[in-house]
């Protein structure tokens, strides 16, 4: 499998974003806005959010660092420089 670029890392985070707040506008979040207060997201759907980015991405994010991932931008930097080497 190759490294994802950073539109796919996004593309597959909307995706994710889209299962927790189906009725949200994940295709025209602002990639800088706040995820919680944006989407109307409460802490379990947030949690949510961050397990299914262990599941779907395989980076576990640490409760130390939640608040490098409040936005979608944010969690695209983090997901792209924690996602593990996949081999060819």
């Amino acid at each position: 499998m190759s490294a994802m670029n950073q539109e796919e890392i996004a593309r597959t985070l909307r995706t994710l974003l889209g299962r927790i707040a189906p009725d949200a506008d994940v295709h025209g979040l602002d990639p800088a806005a706040d995820l919680a207060r944006s989407l109307e997201l409460d802490s379990m759907d947030f949690l949510g959010f961050l397990t299914a980015i262990h599941k779907e991405l395989g980076v576990a994010i640490a409760e130390t660092d939640y608040a490098q991932v409040r936005t979608l931008a944010g969690c695209v930097d983090y997901v792209t420089a924690h996602r593990p080497a996949r081999s060819r």
